[in-house]
């Protein structure tokens, strides 16, 4: 009778469905409530989201800021990260599960290349929130939303806004 119950709970998959996902998608990965949950998020990340959600209420990205340069693209392309208008959510999920492990790591490289990777996806994001990329964006690569609501998890000024 254990081995039973214990062999149902090494079968069961925590992470079978996205929280973003509704009844018609059935994707496998990592939701972003968790990656928060586990309270590992760096200081870095919540600076970086702080910053985003301050600037978003203020500014709403009405002004149009430029791509990303090629020396962003040669960082990202150095971990094998794709641009974040060809990310899955899946791949996005577990992009930000390896930032937040490399922001804490004893390499002072891979944690300077986090927190720039984590910069770089936050103006990628502003990009194509200015420019209604998003709106049209395809539903395949909707890993924009993963980051967005990341930034929102972790932010502490999600909820309190009104102070402006």
């Amino acid at each position: 009778m254990s081995g039973n119950i214990i062999e149902n709970k090494a079968n069961f998959d925590l992470t079978e469905k996205s929280t973003f996902s509704n009844e018609s998608q059935s994707f496998t990965t990592r939701s972003v409530k968790a990656l928060v949950a586990q309270n590992n998020v760096p200081y870095s990340h919540k600076r970086i989201a702080d910053n985003y959600m301050i600037i978003k209420k203020i500014f709403n990205f009405q002004m149009n800021t430029g791509r990303i340069s090629n020396v962003d693209k040669t960082l990202l392309e150095k971990y094998d990260f794709n641009t974040l208008e060809y990310t899955t959510m899946q791949q996005m999920c577990n992009e930000l599960a390896l930032l937040q492990k490399w922001a804490v790591s004893d390499d002072k490289q891979l944690v300077s290349d986090a927190d720039e990777i984590m910069a770089i996806r936050v103006r990628e994001l502003k990009f194509l929130e200015g420019s209604s990329y998003a709106d049209i964006s395809n539903e395949i690569y909707n890993g924009y939303k993963g980051l967005i609501q990341y930034l929102r998890e972790i932010s502490k000024f999600h909820g309190n806004m009104s102070i402006f």
